[in-house]
């Protein structure tokens, strides 16, 4: 059995291949897939072998679908694609292609659309050399268990944000931020949790793994997403899979024109919503949700130039009223700007936002930009209700290497803060309704919490001081030798 750090040594490995033939950016439309077909064939060997082992050899019953998590149909599997010596592309393409079909229920679209046909991206050689790589090793279930994959899985989504630069954002969210959303949320066994634009599917996956952590059912948490890009929307499913996830339901569409989760012609419900939202899109059907048939403006039709209090008014809807609570990831201004100011009373004077927390800069995937969670629920706890808790944690924030997170510490001491909902100096502060809607309902965290404390504020004025008394000596000493200079 391979361990931790040789598995992802050997799944990154395929990507060097591509490298100086393929952008950065589109390895993982040709990785994952691969990766995902070899599991499934070597998944499907292995159940064939045990089903033969338990039948004494019985080569019908060992073929039986009830034996084995997917069908791989004759010619499909992963050896006959590697038998292959010309149009190998093709050859992998009609091979996942039938897979789909053979399994309409869970595979339908998962490979996604890559151009396997392209010898000008793929020659015959370069797709030898990758199967050849992949086929080093078994990715079984007793050489490689799910959890084991599913962290290398995770690893190579990481990897892959990285070499594609800002891009990234687009389907991968800052894991520690994930991890603090998650506790925040806590989501619990039998709950149904959904993210609207779910990317390759860390939130809803995370919550999975922490009641599993937490020695809970998880496997009865009903899991939903929706993503718009069909190569991102297929990593999010494959990423479930290689988790050992299978009750999940991921569509894809836009989320804001085209809903895809609904019951009986209405948003379904969900108890838990976590999102991270793509934050200002200026290119949206504004028009359309003036008279929104599922009623999701609810406080109003935001601006034509930013769309976040639409994807904000779906969250919202798609509560569930008894126990609904919903956490979304935000850039500062959807906290204060003018335009979105009306929409904003509407949701504070509705006492659905239970609490503010401002995070540090650089957790938004290559950006410097600082971020903010946005918690609100449908029936807030009596003691919070008239009252929103704001969180500054801005300085909650870590540095590895080249990597801005959130630490253990910053996470607990963060939850800490959310879970007691008091007032600590500099940090947290309980705020009544009216007086934030006094305020033109600003949720801007620096008008309730000082981003600076008094004794910082004391330690820099000081440092100015004495900074100034050091410039004025190293001043005077230049002038005084320039001076001596021209004697």
């Amino acid at each position: 059995m391979m361990t931790q750090q040789e598995l992802e040594k050997y799944l990154w490995g395929a990507a060097t291949t591509l490298r100086g033939t393929i952008d950065a950016g589109d390895y993982k439309q040709y990785i994952f897939p691969l990766m995902f077909f070899k599991r499934i064939c070597d998944v499907y060997d292995e159940e064939f072998e045990n089903a033969l082992a338990e039948s004494d050899g019985d080569l019908e019953y060992a073929a039986f679908a009830e034996n084995h998590h997917f069908q791989v149909p004759k010619g499909a599997h992963w050896n006959d694609v590697r038998e292959t010596t010309t149009n190998i592309g093709l050859a992998l393409q009609n091979a996942m292609r039938a897979i789909e079909k053979a399994n309409p229920d869970t595979l339908e679209g998962i490979f996604g659309d890559a151009s396997w046909t392209n010898k000008e991206r793929l020659s015959d050689a370069m797709l030898t050399e990758l199967i050849e790589h992949y086929s080093e090793q078994k990715l079984n279930l007793k050489n490689v268990p799910d959890d084991k994959l599913g962290n290398s899985y995770e690893y190579m989504i990481k990897k892959f944000a990285d070499d594609s630069g800002h891009t990234a954002a687009e389907f991968y969210t800052n894991r520690t931020v994930v991890k603090l959303m998650t506790l925040i949320m806590d989501p619990q066994p039998g709950e149904s949790v959904y993210d609207p634009t779910c990317g390759s599917g860390g939130l809803l996956l995370n919550c999975a793994l922490h009641l599993k952590e937490e020695g809970k059912e998880y496997r009865n948490l009903k899991l939903y997403g929706q993503e718009i890009n069909l190569l991102t929307s297929a990593i999010a499913r494959m990423n479930m899979f290689m988790h050992g996830i299978e009750e999940f339901d991921i569509v894809r569409g836009n989320t804001l024109s085209n809903p895809g989760l609904l019951e009986n012609d209405e948003l379904k419900k969900f108890n838990v919503i976590l999102a991270n939202p793509p934050y200002s899109i200026k290119s949206w059907d504004r028009k359309s949700f003036e008279s929104d048939p599922y009623g999701r403006n609810v406080w109003g039709t935001p601006p034509q130039g930013c769309a976040d209090y639409a994807f904000q008014q779906h969250i919202q809807k798609s509560l569930d009223l008894g126990n609904g609570r919903s956490i979304s990831l935000w850039p500062h201004g959807i906290l204060f700007r003018d335009a979105e100011t009306a929409m904003r009373r509407k949701m504070i004077e509705q006492d659905q936002v239970e609490c503010v927390i401002g995070l540090g800069p650089n957790l938004f995937y290559n950006s410097p930009m600082e971020a903010c969670l946005l918690i609100t629920k449908t029936n807030k706890d009596t003691y919070k209700k008239g009252n929103v808790l704001f969180v500054n944690a801005v300085k909650e924030v870590s540095h590895e290497r080249t990597s801005t997170l959130l630490n253990d510490n910053n996470i607990i001491k963060i939850l800490t803060a959310y879970k007691n909902h008091s007032d600590i100096e500099g940090f947290s502060k309980v705020v009544n309704v009216d007086e934030i809607l006094s305020k033109n309902a600003s949720l801007n965290i620096a008008q309730y919490i000082s981003n600076v404390s008094s004794s910082d504020a004391k330690i820099k004025v000081e440092d100015a001081y004495s900074q100034w008394v050091d410039s004025s000596k190293e001043f005077n000493l230049a002038i005084n030798e320039t001076l001596q200079g021209l004697v």
